[in-house]
């Protein structure tokens, strides 16, 4: 195999009977079916066993759309038998280990690669072969996986016979490839598409919106502990502070307030300036939530993560004030309610989002944190359904609720919120 072969070999298709290539008929009739390509790998590697290849280990990396990693790597190794997943960071791009693997040249379009690593006094010019030739191996080939839209994947394998791959072995993974790459561009897809919703509108959301939920009006009712956090004193410091430095800053705070409502297993919806709408969906709508265990569980929940962000917030302050910065405040409103969870909108541009009264509610509870001083505050309709006995602050008109609503604080009490 030459150092620019490309994976573009000739058509597998001889006859009207279908592919000639056995790899490329599992593909087509078995491949297709299979849910994730974890179990692709696997089958293609086992069918590999089957006809005699000497495969030793065979990874297939897919460059991925993802706010954190590079990609996803899918290995199937002999001595274990099955298929590890490993997802690198886009750090990974600036190590040694990537730099000189074969996956830098063939990222950049230097075509496929082959290192015979059985031939007495032959260069491993890749770290990678000498880890692969103390295993056994005696062949390594890597080639390129090219998807429609021009992106260049990879296909490494080696071998572990004496004498390495045989020629029609190689000739039938050249024209295999191809047929491969819009596979794994389909589950690439896929998987682009979940990322992507679930970075934009949260894991449950997102899967509401990929089973079907597209249109306004598409939704439900349902019972949800409702977010509301505001960041104290916003418009002062993105005045004071340069751009940058105030986007670090806000990103910061929300790594302490989202980043805590993730973890608890809530559903952030929306960030509004410097503001977060969360929910901790519990689904059925209950007249007695205080005896249902679902309720009790989100209600829980909902106050671990405030918990949670209150102490990051306290951990990063004391991180500004070593730096002579001045501390941040914030206040947290909960409440639990009847919402609508669903698409409003216009037709061509829609958010999935809670709407009703619960979450007006939740917002005016948060107002009333720099009233009260108090940086994590509870409606009366969440605090009946805590086990624990949560401190009342009394009864107080919010703007635009009908009833006087008596507001509660966590039992150790809140420090003071700054102004």
């Amino acid at each position: 195999m030459s150092a620019t072969s490309t994976a573009q070999g000739p058509d597998p298709i001889n006859d009207d009977d279908g592919p000639s290539n056995p790899l490329i008929a599992w593909l087509i009739q078995t491949g297709w079916t299979l849910d994730s390509p974890r179990d692709v790998v696997l089958g293609l590697a086992e069918l590999m066993l089957a006809l005699g290849f000497a495969i030793h280990r065979i990874r297939v990396t897919v460059r991925t759309l993802h706010p954190q990693f590079i990609g996803i790597s899918y290995t199937w190794n002999k001595s274990s038998g099955e298929v590890d997943e490993f997802t690198p960071t886009y750090e990974v791009l600036q190590t040694d280990m990537f730099r000189k693997s074969p996956y830098a040249g063939i990222f950049e379009g230097a075509g496929a690669i082959r290192r015979r690593l059985d031939v007495p006094g032959v260069e491993l010019d890749f770290p990678i072969l000498e880890e692969l030739s103390e295993e056994g191996a005696t062949d390594y080939v890597a080639m390129p996986i090219m998807f429609s839209d021009g992106k260049i994947n990879a296909i490494t394998l080696s071998a572990d016979r004496p004498g390495g791959f045989k020629t029609d072995e190689l000739a039938m993974i050249d024209t295999m490839v191809p047929v491969l790459g819009r596979l794994m561009e389909v589950h690439a897809l896929r998987r682009t598409a979940r990322t992507i919703l679930d970075t934009y509108l949260g894991p449950q959301t997102g899967e509401r919106v990929l089973n079907g939920l597209i249109k306004r009006g598409d939704g439900e009712d349902i019972h949800a502990v409702i977010w509301f956090s505001d960041l104290r004193g916003s418009t002062a410091l993105a005045e004071r502070l340069p751009r940058k430095q105030f986007l670090d800053l806000l990103n910061d705070y929300f790594e302490a307030i989202a980043g805590a409502v993730l973890d608890h297993g809530g559903e952030v919806l929306r960030y509004i300036g410097d503001a977060a709408l969360a929910i901790f969906p519990i689904g059925g709508i209950t007249d007695h939530p205080e005896l249902c265990p679902e309720h009790i569980n989100a209600c829980g929940r909902v106050l671990a993560a405030a918990r949670d962000a209150a102490a990051r917030i306290d951990e990063f302050n004391a991180e500004r004030e070593e730096r002579g910065d001045p501390k941040i405040g914030y206040g947290i409103g909960l409440h639990l309610g009847d919402v609508m969870y669903g698409n409003i909108g216009v037709p061509s541009r829609l958010e999935f989002s809670v709407i009703g009264a619960a979450a007006n509610q939740a917002a005016r509870i948060e107002s009333m944190t720099k009233a009260l001083h108090k940086q994590v505050l509870v409606s009366a309709d969440l605090a009946r359904v805590i086990p624990e006995k949560l401190t009342s602050l009394g009864v107080h008109v919010l703007r635009g609720v009908p009833e006087p609503q008596e507001i509660f604080t966590l039992p150790e009490g809140a420090t003071a919120a700054a102004e």
